[in-house]
């Protein structure tokens, strides 16, 4: 999905407020004009988070290595690892535990320091206690519980740290469903926001439950053109696909794969797109029936 103009105006005010504290303003005016050039270079054949990308190896340029994220990124691992039990045992005892394993891992998509810039922990929460009310759509779930029954391997996409504990659930409840199916996760290549990479997915245990690969790249999509040879090999091969997050969608909505998307509208263009209020989560295929 290529960029659009709410996306750019997003992508510049972001970059302002991210070089605010520096005091050299004629470096500040050289670099936002760097922004738009690649902005201009690049929006009508890459997507959001390729851009980003490309953006901050200009900032590091210009500012040097951006803010480390590391602890903040522990942090939420380890605030997740803490819900571990209690929100198993919430799917495990629910109507459909599969269903509730998806609802749950969806609403740890609000874990995203790119979309949201600062995490609200009562927010966090409050989403946490209401997921298994959260609306799932039952045309996409009824293709995907035919499509995992006969699966033999499928290709999980990941996002950022403190989700990626929802997500082993839902890697795990897969296994239940499918004892027999492979599962390739496939990470960050390189550290990007608080987007997860192979150390963080195993600091949560999902080297336990499925085989990781990192995707060669640092940025918060998955570019189909630039992923490592391995990564690539896992989506090609996959019966399915499960991506999860905004960034993922934005990378790859469009390219025909057999993908089913799962994530919460956080910014006012998924929100549009969507028609559905904040933090409402989505669960669509990439035939996109649905999307307006």
């Amino acid at each position: 999905m290529i960029l659009n103009a709410m996306c750019i105006a997003c992508i510049v005010k972001q970059q302002e407020e991210s070089i605010a504290a520096e005091t050299d303003e004629s470096k500040k005016l050289a670099f936002i004009k760097d922004v738009l050039k690649i902005l201009y270079d690049n929006a009508d054949t890459e997507s959001a988070p390729v851009t980003t990308e490309f953006i901050s190896a200009a900032r590091k340029r210009y500012f040097g290595e951006d803010e480390n994220l590391q602890a903040l990124k522990e942090k939420y691992n380890r605030v997740m690892l803490r819900h571990e039990k209690q929100i198993e045992a919430r799917v495990l005892a629910s109507a459909d535990p599969l269903a509730a394993a998806i609802r749950f891992a969806r609403t740890g998509n609000y874990i995203d320091f790119g979309a949201m810039g600062d995490i609200d922990d009562r927010k966090l929460e409050e989403l946490l206690r209401g997921a298994p009310a959260e609306e799932l759509d039952a045309h996409e779930y009824a293709r995907f519980t035919c499509e995992l029954k006969s699966a033999k391997r499928a290709a999980y996409l990941t996002d950022n740290c403190g989700e990626i504990v929802m997500d082993k659930l839902l890697l795990r409840e897969l296994k239940r469903q499918n004892p027999c199916l492979h599962i390739d996760v496939i990470v960050r290549g390189r550290p990007v926001l608080n987007d997860a990479t192979r150390a963080d997915a195993e600091m949560v245990g999902i080297d336990r439950e499925a085989h990781i690969i990192e995707n060669g790249t640092g940025a918060a999509g998955t570019d189909l053109k630039r992923i490592s040879p391995e990564a690539k090999d896992a989506l090609a091969q996959a019966d399915f696909i499960l991506s999860k997050g905004q960034g993922n969608f934005e990378s790859l909505h469009g390219c025909g794969m057999n993908i089913y998307y799962l994530f919460l509208c956080k910014c006012d263009w998924f929100v549009r797109r969507f028609g559905l209020e904040r933090f409402k989560g989505v669960f669509i295929h990439e035939s996109g029936h649905q999307i307006r």
